[in-house]
């Protein structure tokens, strides 16, 4: 199977489509991330996370601004040179279909490629929205990826 093609340039500001600034998060940002991803967690969108893991997905995340507030947060999980993760995607509900998440994720594939990382995966339930990115299901060597819950979800 051939490797998904993902635009070189996806560099975070280059849609002209939303007025959202799309930059790396810092630990000034950590509140308003916390804040921000609550309701996606309340409604069994997103892991709950706590400030202290928030803050080690700080360095590789990602955050949509408008007027100076959070409209959407990504990180990359970087598991090793080999394999890494888009996490915690999420975009206010305000702010969707303007191609912010498009955005947010790109950069993070944008980061994974400078850091030389060999492939990105998402765990999903909105696997278009990821294969419109550049996703696909399959793994190199038409591989899959199973998963074995070791513990109740609480």
């Amino acid at each position: 199977m051939s490797k998904p093609e993902i635009p070189p340039d996806s560099s975070p500001n280059t849609s002209s489509s939303c007025a959202a600034e799309v930059r790396p998060s810092t630990v000034s940002d950590l509140d308003d991330i916390y804040e921000f991803i609550q309701p996606f967690v309340d409604a069994g969108r997103l892991l709950p996370r706590t400030l202290d893991e928030l803050e080690g997905l700080i360095p590789t995340g990602f955050v949509a601004i408008v007027d100076g507030e959070v409209v959407g947060f990504v990180a990359l999980e970087i598991y090793s040179r080999k394999l890494a993760e888009i996490r915690s995607l999420c975009v206010s509900s305000e702010h969707r279909g303007q191609g912010i998440g498009k955005r947010l994720t790109l950069a993070c594939v944008d980061l994974a490629r400078r850091q030389n990382i060999f492939e990105v995966m998402a765990i999903t339930s909105t696997d278009d929205f990821f294969r419109s990115c550049g996703f696909d299901f399959t793994l190199p060597g038409e591989k899959k990826a199973l998963f074995l819950l070791t513990r109740d979800e609480h």
